[in-house]
């Protein structure tokens, strides 16, 4: 018989669940247990984030500046203003409605972790802090795409394969434990039923925003194409559901390709955009990550204002690119940026990770199926010609 696997939402789903069963009836020496294997965890993560930086930004600016041609910088360029618009809505919209669906009172005391305490930890220091590797990534990206030696090329997505390998063969399989040593020390505090709520309200947004920037792309996408916007998202449906059982914008490049063609997108056009966005389009991921990290702020009553967000969002659209195959590559991307721009804890971290984790999908599904708007609107331009790639 095969053994039957059990996809990372699902396991994040009861880990959620039996934390919170857990903190009902568990001595305070085995709760204490989970704390020290989520310290350890915790500063295994942090040594690892300035790494996913370096591994994911660096061969991915290498590699997309290779590919020289107008129809690759007008691509770029759409689908980064697509992530910084759709990061900016998120915003808008998050510090209009946020702040009366939920209140500091919601993670009030959460984050810190007093109630329960770690036996032990095991320090970790990164190699370089999170904007040394940002830098040397862009340096070293940037340099690397205007030259012809390919060795160092060739290296660096070599090291790209190992943060990849360690992330899904270390990272993902003990998120899990992770996430449910943070719900035990909620129940423990007292303040789980809170957070849930807050959780519950948050995901409901998101959805919403999620469904009108896709109309809002498609209508943009229409005033170029001069067509139906609906029929044409309607086209898009099965990569969009496609994409929700995948989890991956990678595995879904088959269904995304064939559904821009139907739409009316040339195939060199279409065979040129759409595996390109795959990787750099990431609307969807980062409406995500600036809702739920707006939340947290709002819960713990931190200060921020438009000057940090603006930051953050600009760089958000860059850390993540060429985000791995992996549920919530781009979450992990993220850590170092959520850190050191916002300041947030380890704590916080992990609440974002189990934030994010639960809208994995709809994040992924949104990224696909906005491939297509760009498609069109790129073939609009040089649908008659022939690509130079």
């Amino acid at each position: 018989m095969k053994p039957i696997r059990i996809n990372l939402l699902v396991k994040i789903l009861i880990a959620i669940a039996l934390g919170i069963g857990a903190g009902c009836f568990f001595p305070a020496w085995a709760g204490r247990i989970f704390m020290t294997f989520n310290a350890i965890f915790g500063q295994f993560l942090g040594f690892l984030i300035p790494l996913i930086i370096l591994g994911f930004v660096a061969p991915a600016i290498a590699e997309i500046g290779k590919n020289a041609g107008k129809m690759l910088v007008w691509t770029a360029l759409i689908a980064y203003a697509a992530t910084l618009m759709s990061g900016f809505l998120s915003y808008g919209v998050g510090e209009s409605v946020f702040p009366h669906l939920i209140s500091p009172d919601n993670l009030k005391g959460i984050t810190e972790g007093h109630d329960l305490q770690p036996y032990f930890t095991v320090e970790m220091p990164p190699l370089m802090g999170v904007m040394t590797a940002l830098v040397t990534a862009f340096t070293v990206g940037i340099c690397l795409s205007r030259m012809k030696g390919e060795t160092l090329k060739s290296a660096l997505r070599e090291f790209r394969e190992i943060v990849e390998m360690t992330i899904s063969g270390a990272i993902i399989p003990l998120l899990p434990i992770y996430i449910f040593g943070i719900f035990l020390n909620m129940t423990v505090s007292g303040q789980v039923m809170g957070i849930l709520t807050a959780f519950a309200k948050i995901i409901g947004v998101i959805f919403a925003l999620h469904i009108f920037l896709l109309i809002f792309q498609y209508c943009i996408a229409a005033l170029f194409v001069r067509r139906n916007p609906f029929k044409l998202l309607w086209t898009m449906m099965p990569a969009y559901f496609t994409a929700l059982g995948t989890q991956s914008s990678a595995a879904t490049i088959p269904v995304t390709l064939r559904q821009a063609i139907k739409m009316g997108v040339t195939e060199d056009v279409a065979g040129f955009v759409i595996p390109l966005c795959a990787t750099i389009h990431m609307s969807g991921s980062v409406m995500k990550i600036v809702c739920c990290a707006l939340a947290l702020m709002i819960m713990q009553g931190h200060p921020y204002d438009i000057g940090m967000m603006a930051g953050f969002i600009c760089m958000l659209g860059v850390s993540i690119v060429a985000a791995p195959g992996v549920p919530g590559g781009a979450i992990m991307a993220s850590l170092g940026i959520l850190s050191s721009i916002l300041g947030f804890s380890e704590g916080d971290q992990a609440l974002m990770i189990a934030l994010y984790i639960a809208m994995d999908s709809f994040g992924t599904a949104c990224n696909v199926t906005g491939d297509g708007f760009i498609a069109l609107i790129i073939d609009k331009f040089f649908g008659k010609r022939k690509p130079n790639n």
